[in-house]
């Protein structure tokens, strides 16, 4: 199959990687250029949308609303193509393209996804796909080549979008209930590891505090996901949750300690970091 791919960033690179491993055609455009073996760069996101179906993973709303629909790109795309948008987007904005692609006549997919580049490199990501069946029918042999797992969220694309924003906001809370704990057990003479020894064995033995309590043990922030981008994504789940009228007391105090994180000079590690700001007494080193 041909299949064009809008955006190269950590998990674009992998996934197109992963595609033209497995036999397909791949056409990417990316917007600051580069190179990509086996992957073929075209020079316009109109061309990319020329395949067979294609998939995008552009960083944010501000990026799709560009490319996509700043430039009325959808109505250039190939009759009968299949679009799979796997960005973090809001849930706002995932109404709009349902919108968008019906208008311009093409199917489309939400399939963001859970898992960092590691995980893209393997081939492993879950992905949370909603849409019409046959359009889900239509893209499913190519999300299995990048995936562990499809998650069928149902035939409305925007729920895969709450559901993704969903989960990195359960995952932020997991990151600070692990801060909190340390806080009370470290400051009472129990090591870190001792303590992780012990939630990662009975209550907690979950991948999300697998990852970051080593992290957290670690000291050890190097982006897989960065600070910046973890608030971005709480600040979607907030935005969400006033759509629906509803005052989520945890989303708002994880999101300010994110955001605290961020402003001290966080947002380029990984979004674990804000455990890092939470352990350290105030105005400690």
């Amino acid at each position: 199959m041909e299949i064009g791919i809008i955006g190269l960033g950590a998990m674009g690179r992998e996934i197109a990687r992963n595609l033209a491993d497995a036999g397909h055609t791949v056409l990417a455009w990316n917007r600051s250029g580069g190179q990509l073996d086996g992957v073929r760069i075209v020079a316009t996101p109109a061309q990319a949308l020329q395949a067979d179906m294609a998939l995008t993973m552009l960083a944010d709303d501000a990026a799709i609303r560009s490319v996509l629909q700043g430039t009325n790109l959808l109505s250039l795309a190939r009759p009968g193509l299949v679009h799979v948008v796997s960005s973090t987007i809001s849930v706002a904005l995932a109404k709009e393209l349902v919108d968008s692609h019906r208008t311009a006549g093409i199917g489309y997919v939400a399939a963001p996804v859970l898992g960092r580049p590691d995980v893209a490199a393997k081939g492993e990501l879950n992905v949370l796909a909603a849409g019409a069946p046959q359009a889900l029918e239509t893209v499913r042999p190519v999300l299995e080549v990048i995936s562990k797992r499809i998650w069928d969220m149902g035939g409305e694309p925007p729920a895969a979008n709450a559901a993704k924003i969903a989960c990195n906001m359960m995952i932020t809370m997991a990151i600070e209930a692990m801060a909190e704990a340390v806080v009370l057990t470290e400051g009472n003479g129990l090591t870190r590891e001792r303590f992780f020894d012990l939630i990662l064995n009975t209550l907690f033995g979950s991948r999300s505090y697998q990852v970051y309590s080593a992290n957290i043990t670690q000291q050890h922030y190097k982006p897989g996901f960065k600070a910046s981008l973890g608030l971005k994504d709480l600040r979607l789940a907030q935005a969400a949750a006033e759509q629906l009228g509803r005052n989520l007391p945890m989303l708002s105090a994880v999101s300010d300690q994110m955001a605290e994180a961020v402003k001290a000079r966080g947002g380029d590690r990984d979004w674990s970091v804000m455990a890092d700001y939470t352990i350290r007494p105030a105005g400690g080193p």
